[in-house]
């Protein structure tokens, strides 16, 4: 039924976000060297690697670490990263994922696959069974902002009370946090 409900979800999203889409692409390009997209490794469902896109919003000599482990993250922003990342507007790319099954709208967030450590406190409590999500309990229980263990906490509870309902909860609280612009640091 999740399955289902990202499908009729996210193959409309695409055809409707197709401009804007392509608008981001080339304002990426536009504004800072380098392609448009950004293919990330990330760890999903069974701790399985996969390529995860967003547009790109730092520039191309980026070392590949989670923002918060860069000493000053603001110094790799391309001109209009900030913008994309508060918007959440880098993250379009993703729809791809979902559509191709690798990722849905719900469930934790993909961990780089240099996390050890997020990922190994994941798979303790059972929680790399989900497909990565879009987005999740804990990014509308303060994203950027929550330590690791918090995170997986938030993951863990997710995984217990995971329903159609909660999804469809999480996906009202992410499009009013979006607008808000709460809990991205950078």
């Amino acid at each position: 039924m999740k399955r289902l409900f990202d499908l009729v979800l996210a193959i409309p999203a695409a055809l409707i976000l197709l401009l804007p889409v392509a608008s981001v692409a080339m304002a990426v390009r536009l504004t800072s060297p380098g392609p448009a997209l950004y293919w990330s490794d990330r760890v999903g469902r069974h701790n399985r690697l996969f390529k995860m896109p967003k547009f790109r919003s730092m520039r191309i000599d980026t070392p590949a670490l989670a923002t918060h482990l860069l000493g000053n993250p603001d110094q790799y922003l391309t001109p209009i990263g900030s913008f994309l990342r508060k918007s959440s507007l880098d993250e379009l790319p993703q729809l791809w994922s979902i559509i191709k099954g690798d990722m849905s709208f719900v469930g934790p967030r993909p961990a780089l696959f240099n996390q050890h450590d997020l990922i190994a406190l994941r798979t303790g409590l059972g929680v790399h069974e989900l497909v990565p999500g879009l987005t999740g309990w804990a990014q509308v229980n303060g994203r950027d902002e929550l330590p690791i263990p918090q995170k997986v906490a938030l993951d863990a509870e997710y995984l217990n009370r995971r329903t159609l309902l909660f999804d469809l909860r999480i996906l009202w609280m992410t499009f009013v946090k979006v607008l808000r612009r709460d809990g991205v640091a950078h």
